[in-house]
């Protein structure tokens, strides 16, 4: 039987660099009834972002990944130099995902001269990611309105593994009017469990089984929610005693809170819960002292009998 023939690969995305032009094609884009999705990313691409972008296929006409290391978010002891940026292969698996435009802008179109303007989501930006990280979420924002104010896009795709962004930006656009429908995409796992991440790639390989526990904590807790059990101090020790099984983890919050509001969750569960985790573990061949930060998280059923989760 002849082999089959290699596919060619698509061509490559058009590139824009600066905000003026993408204006200019989301301007005609919308001119012709055509329908923008826009997925916001830092680059070293995955198929966890494939997936996003395969959403946003879906809905849209055109689709507009950004490719952009955002300064802002990074805290003083987070090195922003260490954050890959292989830029030649993300723009070829965009083109192999039928993405039409990169838009890939430098800091300095992103952050002007003389920048002085935020945006910050006061409460949601405060438990989870933003109690160890603080200015994170104010970066996040800031950055996330200037992508939509460039690509004006009518759809933006991110995923649900940030459970907290995603918070906060759906936040951002009701408070601000943003006439942009922010959607949300299941988190993408590895074979093994572990949540796709850009940061997996720091995590040492001895280090991979017990990186597993952030994924057994969330099982342990759905189990036990699904047979009844109510207490939230109770699942969290179910939590905790499974990330004790990662001696050489380093728990930054296991916390149990409301979907949308971010609160913490009452001692006794009526509804559905986000159960939200971050470990910190030692970096491959990293600085002593020099950790990457895992999140995971799961809506898990904790409401009355017949009622799951959203």
């Amino acid at each position: 039987m002849r082999a089959a023939a290699a596919r060619a690969p698509r061509p490559l995305p058009r590139i824009v660099e600066s905000v003026r032009a993408l204006h200019a094609f989301a301007d005609a884009e919308r001119a012709a009834g055509r329908r923008i999705a826009l997925v916001p990313t830092m680059g070293a691409l995955h198929a966890g972002h494939l997936a996003l972008v395969a959403e946003a296929r879906r809905r849209a006409d055109v689709v507009v990944v950004s490719i952009f290391v955002n300064p802002t978010q990074f805290g003083p002891k987070e090195d922003l130099s260490r954050y890959p940026r292989p830029f030649e292969r993300d723009l070829a698996l965009c083109g192999d995902a039928g993405v039409d435009v990169v838009f890939a802008p430098s800091p300095e179109e992103m952050y002007p001269a003389g920048s002085q303007t935020w945006v910050e989501v006061s409460e949601l930006s405060q438990p989870l990611c933003g109690a160890t990280r603080p200015g994170h979420f104010r970066g996040v924002a800031t950055v996330v309105t200037k992508l939509f104010a460039a690509a004006k896009p009518h759809f933006a795709v991110f995923g649900e593994k940030d459970f907290q962004q995603l918070a906060v930006i759906r936040r951002m656009a009701r408070d601000l009017c943003l006439d942009v429908e922010v959607v949300g995409v299941p988190t993408l796992r590895e074979p093994d469990g572990l949540a796709l991440s850009s940061r997996n790639v720091f995590l040492a390989p001895e280090l991979r089984g017990e990186a597993l526990a952030l994924v057994r904590a969330l099982d342990a807790a759905e189990r036990a929610a699904r047979g009844g059990e109510r207490s939230r101090d109770a699942l969290l020790a179910l939590v905790g005693a499974e990330l004790a099984r990662a001696p050489r983890g380093a728990v930054d919050y296991a916390e149990l809170r409301d979907p949308e509001s971010l609160e913490p969750a009452p001692a006794l569960l009526e509804r559905p819960s986000l159960l939200a985790l971050a470990v910190r573990f030692p970096v491959l061949g990293g600085a002593p002292g020099q950790s990457v930060r895992l999140i995971d998280n799961r809506v898990i059923p904790t409401g009355h009998a017949g009622e799951d989760a959203s």
